[in-house]
């Protein structure tokens, strides 16, 4: 069985996604269902069309989110110890070569991945290009606008 690598955070977020899909969207869902066969001809009932998707939605996602939860192994980052070596649940400072901008990342999981917050995902081919590097290792990435190299100033664990 393959393992979904997530934070504890993580976690808890498809968690809290898994609850409110199944009090509240499913429930909704089931409503608007009843309410729109309360019209009558099913065939021509765009209302009824429209819900049916989106419980199928709800459902896919439900089991998507469970079986993701099946599979996770939970990573803290503050217990590892990876001798500074980049790895999942690593925060990274990064400094951009060609602009000499220092950015910080921390890599997590595909699903809890927000650039905005400084949260890259594994998959993502910054993170690919980071892995098992450490500090003052230059990282080499294939960005669509040619490679961009960044030296990796500090790992830590947090």
């Amino acid at each position: 069985m393959v393992t979904i690598p997530l934070t504890q955070r993580g976690a808890e977020m498809l968690k809290q996604e898994l609850h409110r899909l199944k009090t509240v969207e499913r429930h909704a869902v089931i409503t608007a269902i009843a309410e729109a066969r309360s019209h009558g001809d099913l065939s021509e009932n765009a209302e009824y069309e429209a819900a049916k998707d989106k419980q199928g939605f709800i459902e896919g996602r439900i089991s998507e989110i469970e079986g993701k939860l099946a599979a996770a192994q939970i990573i803290d980052p503050a217990t590892l110890s990876a001798d500074g070596r980049v790895v999942f649940g690593a925060t990274v400072d990064l400094e951009e070569e060609a602009k000499g901008t220092v950015v910080t990342y921390q890599i997590v999981g595909d699903d809890e991945a927000d650039l905005k917050q400084g949260l890259i995902s594994i998959s993502s081919p910054v993170a690919r290009a980071m892995i098992g590097k450490e500090a003052g290792d230059v990282a080499d990435v294939q960005a669509p606008g040619g490679v961009k190299r960044y030296e990796i100033v500090e790992v830590r664990y947090v």
